[in-house]
């Protein structure tokens, strides 16, 4: 479900890119440093009113294709150890490479504990203005 950042003033459009799936080493524990396992992403990000609704251009919004291929070199590259700082990561990204007014970005490990579907966290962050 997507939705708009509350308390927005102004309109807001949100590109969003949901289970976004890849292999990656994170983790705190021993199990976790020495092989890759799988995490899931979803993101969205908020921009006011985005020029591309008049201009039909790429240029004037975010390129979901282009926030995929960041988040393919993240996961290869990183070198992070708690799901926090990897949505961190994601979301300055977002703010400072693409321009986006807010973001929220989930990061998930499934099946983590056989008794538990998923664990991960939800962050929610705004750009200074």
């Amino acid at each position: 479900r997507t939705v708009a950042p509350a308390g927005a003033l102004q309109p807001v459009d949100v590109i969003f890119i949901e289970g976004f799936t890849g292999q990656t080493v994170i983790g705190i524990h021993d199990s976790e440093l020495h092989r890759p396992q799988t995490i899931v992403v979803d993101v969205h990000a908020g921009l006011p009113r985005s020029k591309a609704c008049d201009t039909d251009r790429i240029a004037d919004t975010i390129d979901y294709g282009v926030v995929r291929e960041r988040l393919q070199a993240l996961y290869r590259d990183h070198r992070l150890t708690l799901l926090e700082s990897f949505a961190e990561t994601i979301a300055e990204m977002l703010i400072v490479d693409f321009g986006a007014a807010w973001v929220r970005v989930k990061v998930v490990k499934p099946k983590k504990f056989a008794d538990v579907d998923a664990v991960g966290v939800v962050i929610e962050r705004r750009a200074a203005r």
